[in-house]
């Protein structure tokens, strides 16, 4: 019996959910489908060949567009099958935008 090792809450899709992973410089492009996801990281299975892919750092598409993503590194590999953790970046301070105030009026 394996102990689960995770911390996080994870929700697992029946059939897996349909994704793409694809190189941080857009040199390679693969299908996969999502099996496990958490806040930190989830689990794929790659449709294709892995060898020669530079799986330390890449992009995970939730959707064929692209506007959805996450930028994932590589925890391990088992097969088809592959770990990543999600890489975060730290949340900057947004700026309220600046407010210019009307021009005067010439007043008669």
């Amino acid at each position: 019996m394996l102990l689960e090792k995770r911390k996080d809450g994870r929700v697992t899709f029946e059939n897996g959910l349909k994704t793409y992973m694809m190189a941080i410089d857009g040199t390679w492009r693969r299908d996969c489908r999502l099996e496990d996801v958490s806040d930190a990281g989830g689990k794929l299975t790659v449709l294709g060949s892995i060898e020669r892919l530079q799986l330390q750092e890449f992009f995970l598409l939730l959707s064929s567009t692209g506007l959805a993503y996450r930028r994932c590194e590589l925890a391990w590999i088992n097969g088809d099958q592959i770990g990543v953790n999600f890489i975060k970046k730290p949340i900057k301070k947004t700026h309220r935008p600046v407010r210019w105030a009307e021009p005067e009026t010439e007043r008669a």
